[in-house]
């Protein structure tokens, strides 16, 4: 542990461990802690690497207009694809007392949407546009550990490193740009006390669904004269996005695409056919339906035909068994 990080332990010491600050001393002496838990790893970042004390009062720091503009400027294609589903986004969640945050990569929120009634509260949290919420100066949050891991995720209440932050619940997720760099974030916060986990789940599936939206409005802005391809049953991710040019070949590829297709950058600086890409992902898929057909086959003969017991060996649910069977054009003996 660094001096720095040291001193604010020693800080969080003398608050005492029964309160937050106290439980998260108590999580970083906790070697297996991190391991166990993704807050509990941002926790221990916040306190040893970034040297960050949870019982400090200071409002987030925020950038100068000028600052503010330039953050903004980077950003403004991608801002620029979002407006639609920004509103959308805040049709769906205003009027239950949320904001919603568009950040840079730098956790700084560029463009908001919230009510009018509620810009009080929020301006005095430092939900705002200029308000840096990055891991580094805020410590474990939804923005800033979301860009930290580059995956959605909900930091609710006590989840926060701060202990000025508990109040907040801040569901957020990645967004990534044309080339599948993280670039940006999309972020729904409330200061509810009354938010229930069921709400927080559909406010997390909605932001989710906005995200994949501006990843795919921003690619389709990047290749404006190219033909876009939504890449064939990736799991159905609405963002698995190649656009091909008239003489047929890949030129650009979304974050999902080049994970499917394992396109890199240094494939598509060369001339890269979609016939080739697209062919070797069917005979893969092909492979993949004919190893999960014979699983699935064994287990049903395994239960003899008892869909519930084979769904049960299986760990899925036997509608999802279901499913599958249909899909496989399977149909056992004894359907149970």
């Amino acid at each position: 542990m660094s001096s720095a990080a040291a001193t604010r332990a020693d800080g969080v010491v003398a608050e005492g461990r029964t309160g937050h600050a106290g439980r998260i001393l108590a999580i970083a002496e906790d070697r297996s802690a991190s391991a166990r838990s993704a807050v509990a790893a941002s926790w221990v970042r916040s306190l040893t690497r970034y040297g960050l004390d949870p019982t400090d009062t200071r409002p987030p720091l925020t950038l100068t207009d000028a600052e503010l503009r330039e953050a903004r400027a980077r950003v403004e294609p991608l801002l620029r694809a979002a407006q639609a589903s920004l509103d959308h986004l805040f049709h769906a969640v205003g009027g239950t007392g949320c904001c919603v945050l568009f950040t840079d990569r730098h956790g700084v929120p560029v463009d908001r949407r919230g009510a009018e009634a509620d810009n009080e509260t929020f301006h005095r949290w430092g939900l705002w546009t200029g308000a840096v919420w990055s891991e580094q100066h805020e410590g474990t949050n939804g923005i800033g550990t979301c860009l930290a891991e580059e995956r959605a995720l909900t930091i609710h209440r006590d989840e926060h490193f701060h202990s000025r932050n508990i109040g907040l619940s801040c569901t957020v997720a990645p967004i990534f740009d044309h080339e599948g760099k993280l670039a940006a974030a999309l972020d729904v916060s409330s200061c509810r006390s009354d938010l229930t986990g069921a709400f927080v789940g559909l406010i997390a599936a909605a932001v989710a669904d906005a995200a994949r939206r501006i990843e795919a409005q921003n690619f389709k802005q990047a290749f404006p004269e190219a033909r876009i391809i939504l890449a064939p049953d990736t799991d159905r991710c609405t963002t698995a996005l190649l656009a091909v040019d008239a003489d047929d070949l890949i030129i650009g590829a979304t974050r999902a695409a080049r994970a499917a297709y394992g396109i890199t950058s240094a494939r598509l600086a060369r001339p890269l056919p979609a016939g080739t890409v697209l062919d070797s992902f069917a005979d893969r898929h092909e492979d993949f339906d004919q190893a999960e057909r014979g699983l699935v086959q064994r287990s049903l003969a395994r239960a003899q035909g008892n869909v519930s017991a084979a769904a049960k060996a299986l760990h899925i649910s036997r509608a999802t068994l279901h499913r599958k069977m249909n899909r496989l054009g399977l149909h056992p003996n004894r359907s149970i």
